[in-house]
Protein backbone atom coordinates (compact mmCIF):
# COMPACT_ATOMS: atom_id res chain seq x y z
CA UNK A 1 0.00 0.00 0.00
CA UNK A 2 1.27 3.46 -0.89
CA UNK A 3 1.81 5.61 2.16
CA UNK A 4 -0.15 8.88 2.33
CA UNK A 5 1.65 11.87 0.89
CA UNK A 6 2.33 14.37 3.65
CA UNK A 7 3.31 17.92 2.75
CA UNK A 8 4.69 20.74 4.87
CA UNK A 9 3.68 24.37 5.16
CA UNK A 10 5.90 27.05 6.68
CA UNK A 11 4.16 30.30 7.53
CA UNK A 12 6.89 32.91 7.01
CA UNK A 13 4.96 35.97 5.85
CA UNK A 14 4.43 37.77 9.15
CA UNK A 15 5.35 41.38 9.84
CA UNK A 16 7.61 40.55 12.85
CA UNK A 17 6.24 43.71 14.47
CA UNK A 18 7.47 42.83 17.97
CA UNK A 19 10.94 41.98 16.71
CA UNK A 20 11.41 45.04 14.50
CA UNK A 21 13.70 43.24 12.07
CA UNK A 22 12.29 40.39 9.99
CA UNK A 23 12.91 37.38 12.19
CA UNK A 24 12.76 35.01 9.21
CA UNK A 25 16.14 36.44 8.20
CA UNK A 26 17.75 36.28 11.63
CA UNK A 27 20.31 33.51 11.85
CA UNK A 28 20.54 30.47 14.11
CA UNK A 29 23.91 28.74 13.89
CA UNK A 30 24.64 30.97 10.88
CA UNK A 31 21.51 29.96 8.95
CA UNK A 32 18.43 32.18 8.43
CA UNK A 33 15.49 30.89 10.46
CA UNK A 34 13.31 30.37 7.41
CA UNK A 35 15.95 28.32 5.61
CA UNK A 36 16.66 26.30 8.74
CA UNK A 37 12.99 25.36 9.07
CA UNK A 38 12.70 24.49 5.38
CA UNK A 39 15.74 22.22 5.48
CA UNK A 40 14.40 20.43 8.53
CA UNK A 41 11.05 19.82 6.83
CA UNK A 42 12.84 18.35 3.82
CA UNK A 43 15.09 16.22 6.04
CA UNK A 44 11.93 14.85 7.66
CA UNK A 45 10.73 13.63 4.26
CA UNK A 46 7.83 16.08 3.99
CA UNK A 47 6.95 16.93 0.40
CA UNK A 48 5.93 19.07 -1.25
CA UNK A 49 7.01 22.01 0.89
CA UNK A 50 5.13 25.30 0.60
CA UNK A 51 6.56 28.47 2.17
CA UNK A 52 4.36 31.56 2.44
CA UNK A 53 6.35 34.79 2.19
CA UNK A 54 5.34 38.40 2.74
CA UNK A 55 7.53 41.00 4.42
CA UNK A 56 10.91 41.49 2.72
CA UNK A 57 9.80 38.95 0.15
CA UNK A 58 12.85 39.33 -2.08
CA UNK A 59 15.25 38.75 0.80
CA UNK A 60 13.31 35.78 2.16
CA UNK A 61 13.22 34.21 -1.29
CA UNK A 62 16.98 34.73 -1.53
CA UNK A 63 17.45 33.04 1.85
CA UNK A 64 15.68 29.98 0.42
CA UNK A 65 17.74 29.85 -2.77
CA UNK A 66 18.48 26.26 -3.72
CA UNK A 67 15.88 24.79 -1.35
CA UNK A 68 13.28 22.60 -3.05
CA UNK A 69 10.04 24.35 -2.17
CA UNK A 70 7.11 26.27 -3.59
CA UNK A 71 7.11 29.93 -2.60
CA UNK A 72 3.77 31.70 -2.48
CA UNK A 73 3.19 35.33 -1.61
CA UNK A 74 0.76 36.83 0.88
CA UNK A 75 0.44 40.54 0.04
CA UNK A 76 -1.68 41.03 3.18
CA UNK A 77 1.09 39.79 5.47
CA UNK A 78 0.09 42.17 8.27
CA UNK A 79 -3.28 40.44 8.46
CA UNK A 80 -4.22 37.36 10.50
CA UNK A 81 -2.30 34.10 10.21
CA UNK A 82 -5.29 32.44 8.60
CA UNK A 83 -4.68 34.39 5.38
CA UNK A 84 -1.27 32.80 4.92
CA UNK A 85 -2.60 29.37 5.81
CA UNK A 86 -5.39 29.65 3.24
CA UNK A 87 -2.90 30.63 0.53
CA UNK A 88 -0.67 27.68 1.40
CA UNK A 89 -3.46 25.10 1.41
CA UNK A 90 -4.68 26.26 -1.99
CA UNK A 91 -1.14 25.87 -3.35
CA UNK A 92 -0.88 22.20 -2.39
CA UNK A 93 -1.46 19.55 -5.10
CA UNK A 94 -4.62 17.46 -5.08
CA UNK A 95 -2.73 14.24 -4.33
CA UNK A 96 -1.52 15.45 -0.93
CA UNK A 97 -3.25 13.57 1.89
CA UNK A 98 -2.15 15.71 4.84
CA UNK A 99 0.08 18.62 5.69
CA UNK A 100 2.26 19.56 8.63
CA UNK A 101 2.08 23.22 9.59
CA UNK A 102 5.16 24.64 11.27
CA UNK A 103 6.55 28.00 12.27
CA UNK A 104 10.12 28.94 11.43
CA UNK A 105 10.64 30.78 14.71
CA UNK A 106 9.99 27.64 16.78
CA UNK A 107 13.69 26.96 16.69
CA UNK A 108 13.67 23.85 18.87
CA UNK A 109 11.65 21.88 16.30
CA UNK A 110 13.97 19.40 14.60
CA UNK A 111 13.61 17.06 11.65
CA UNK A 112 13.48 14.17 14.14
CA UNK A 113 10.50 15.79 15.87
CA UNK A 114 8.73 16.23 12.54
CA UNK A 115 9.35 12.59 11.61
CA UNK A 116 8.07 11.46 15.00
CA UNK A 117 4.87 13.49 14.59
CA UNK A 118 4.30 11.99 11.15
CA UNK A 119 4.97 8.47 12.44
CA UNK A 120 2.46 9.05 15.23
CA UNK A 121 -0.14 10.21 12.72
CA UNK A 122 0.47 7.22 10.45
CA UNK A 123 -0.19 4.81 13.31
CA UNK A 124 -3.67 6.27 13.82
CA UNK A 125 -6.63 7.26 11.68
CA UNK A 126 -7.14 10.53 13.53
CA UNK A 127 -7.79 13.60 11.37
CA UNK A 128 -5.31 15.64 13.40
CA UNK A 129 -1.93 15.10 15.08
CA UNK A 130 -0.77 17.75 17.52
CA UNK A 131 2.37 18.54 19.45
CA UNK A 132 2.00 18.99 23.20
CA UNK A 133 4.53 20.81 25.38
CA UNK A 134 3.55 20.33 29.00
CA UNK A 135 -0.08 21.47 29.02
CA UNK A 136 0.17 23.49 25.81
CA UNK A 137 -0.83 22.36 22.31
CA UNK A 138 1.23 24.07 19.60
CA UNK A 139 2.86 23.50 16.19
CA UNK A 140 3.97 21.50 14.46
CA UNK A 141 0.45 20.29 13.69
CA UNK A 142 -0.61 17.69 11.13
CA UNK A 143 -3.99 18.15 9.46
CA UNK A 144 -5.43 15.49 7.17
CA UNK A 145 -7.20 16.75 4.06
CA UNK A 146 -10.62 16.06 5.61
CA UNK A 147 -10.06 19.06 7.89
CA UNK A 148 -8.85 21.47 5.22
CA UNK A 149 -12.33 22.86 4.46
CA UNK A 150 -12.61 23.85 8.12
CA UNK A 151 -9.18 25.47 8.00
CA UNK A 152 -10.17 27.38 4.88
CA UNK A 153 -13.34 28.60 6.61
CA UNK A 154 -11.45 29.68 9.73
CA UNK A 155 -10.19 33.26 10.20
CA UNK A 156 -7.89 34.41 12.95
CA UNK A 157 -4.48 34.07 14.56
CA UNK A 158 -2.66 30.85 15.31
CA UNK A 159 -2.32 27.75 13.17
CA UNK A 160 -5.96 26.76 12.92
CA UNK A 161 -6.49 27.06 16.66
CA UNK A 162 -10.28 26.87 16.44
CA UNK A 163 -10.10 23.73 14.30
CA UNK A 164 -7.68 22.11 16.74
CA UNK A 165 -10.04 22.93 19.61
CA UNK A 166 -13.06 21.55 17.75
CA UNK A 167 -11.32 18.23 17.07
CA UNK A 168 -9.26 17.93 20.25
CA UNK A 169 -11.03 14.73 21.32
CA UNK A 170 -10.24 13.09 17.96
CA UNK A 171 -6.62 14.19 17.83
CA UNK A 172 -3.58 12.04 18.43
CA UNK A 173 -0.99 13.78 20.60
CA UNK A 174 2.79 13.60 20.54
CA UNK A 175 4.31 14.95 23.74
CA UNK A 176 7.55 16.94 23.86
CA UNK A 177 9.50 18.46 26.76
CA UNK A 178 7.90 21.72 27.86
CA UNK A 179 11.17 23.59 27.32
CA UNK A 180 11.01 22.80 23.59
CA UNK A 181 8.12 25.28 23.28
CA UNK A 182 10.19 28.35 22.57
CA UNK A 183 9.65 30.82 19.79
CA UNK A 184 11.42 34.04 18.93
CA UNK A 185 9.20 37.13 18.96
CA UNK A 186 11.29 39.92 20.48
CA UNK A 187 14.90 41.13 20.39
CA UNK A 188 15.26 39.77 23.93
CA UNK A 189 14.10 36.33 22.76
CA UNK A 190 16.70 36.39 20.02
CA UNK A 191 19.51 37.48 22.31
CA UNK A 192 18.62 34.66 24.68
CA UNK A 193 18.60 32.24 21.75
CA UNK A 194 22.05 33.38 20.64
CA UNK A 195 23.33 32.96 24.19
CA UNK A 196 21.71 29.53 24.60
CA UNK A 197 21.52 27.65 21.28
CA UNK A 198 18.63 25.20 20.77
CA UNK A 199 19.02 21.78 22.34
CA UNK A 200 18.38 18.75 20.15
CA UNK A 201 15.12 16.92 20.85
CA UNK A 202 14.94 13.55 19.13
CA UNK A 203 11.83 11.73 20.33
Amino acid sequence: MTEPQIAAVILAAGASSRMGANKMLLTVDGVPMVRRAAVRAIEAGLAPLVVVVGRDEHDVRAALHGVTCTLVSNPDFTGPTSGSLHIALRALPNDVDATVILLADMVHVTSAMLRALVDTARMHSAPLAVSQYGDVLAPPLLFRRALWPELLAWHGEGCGKAVVKAHRDEAVVHAWPAEALRDVDTPEDYQQLVATPPAIVTS
